[in-house]
């Protein structure tokens, strides 16, 4: 497995992986769990040569949100990438992905400013425009994301649509621990007390469709319904419960076609999210 550190090492190595054929991107923060693993054997799968980043993006945290306390463990990283049938890892520092403060961002309208968008209204535009330069920087073929975030999958889908970019998106359902909770890296933030409490995310997008499959059609019903539930759990402070439409996030009041459940709430330093796909008139959820 080879490492780069620069914009020209990593292009130097795409370069000369193209004869193997396409080239697959997993974009990561690092502090591997097993969600990445998952998004790198699922690359694995269909690519010949699979390329991992790990850059913590400052334009994607607030002033107070959690950009230099939050977990780094490259050595680790790397050792797990190789585990996983990583090819090469991108490993830039803030300096090289911007040696000058950036005058121009990317930027997906309307999108960013529901769900997490609301209480970090400059995270998306962060997202976006990083993502923009690594697929710039790597050029993959195809790209892969974790269903878990989910509204930043849909802004990447936007941006890659409407910019043109040369590349397929693949979604991976999201990985979850044995009772549910979703893998993120912000996990390693939860007490004993908190771990248990913040299982009432994916308990009450559960019950959410229970009730849309026993014939629930009204949104402010659903969403009072996974308020409630999130509400009554003492260690958490609620950040939305909020069911929107796919794929532009809209808001809808009668549930049809394909809706996203989605929630976040504090648990102490853990702000966590999680959300389910649900398709009315259909068994399927993702």
């Amino acid at each position: 497995m080879e490492v780069c550190q620069t914009i020209a090492e990593i292009r130097k190595y795409v370069g000369r992986a193209r004869e193997r054929g396409i080239v697959g991107l997993v974009p990561t923060m690092g502090f591997f769990h097993d969600g990445h693993l998952t998004l790198m054997r699922e690359a694995a799968k269909v690519c010949p040569t699979v390329v991992v980043s790990i850059f913590v993006n400052p334009l994607q945290f607030g002033p107070t949100e959690d950009f230099r306390d939050y977990p780094r463990q490259p050595e680790r990283d790397l050792a797990l990438a190789r585990e996983a049938g990583v090819h090469a890892v991108f490993m830039p520092d803030t300096a090289e992905m911007y040696p000058l403060p950036p005058a121009l961002f990317v930027q997906v309208e309307c999108m960013d400013e529901v769900l997490c968008g609301r209480s970090r209204p400059s995270h998306f535009r962060g997202v976006a425009t990083v993502v923009a330069k690594l697929f710039n920087v790597v050029a993959p073929d195809m790209a892969f994301f974790g269903q878990k975030d989910a509204q930043q999958l849909q802004i990447i889908r936007r941006m890659v649509r409407d910019l043109n970019f040369n590349l397929e998106l693949r979604a991976v359902p999201t990985v979850r621990d044995s009772d549910g909770l979703a893998l993120s890296s912000r996990n390693v933030y939860l007490d004993e007390k908190q771990r248990v409490a913040a299982t009432v995310l994916f308990r009450s997008l559960d019950r959410a469709q229970e009730a849309i499959r026993s014939g629930e059609r009204n949104r402010e019903a659903v969403e009072k319904l996974m308020t409630g539930m999130i509400s009554a759990e003492s260690v958490a402070q609620l950040d939305y419960a909020s069911v929107l439409s796919l794929p532009d996030l809209d808001p809808i009041e009668h549930l049809e076609g394909s809706v996203l459940l989605a929630v976040a709430a504090r648990f102490g330093r853990a702000r966590l999210i999680d959300n389910v796909i649900v398709k009315i008139g259909s068994d399927l959820k993702s």
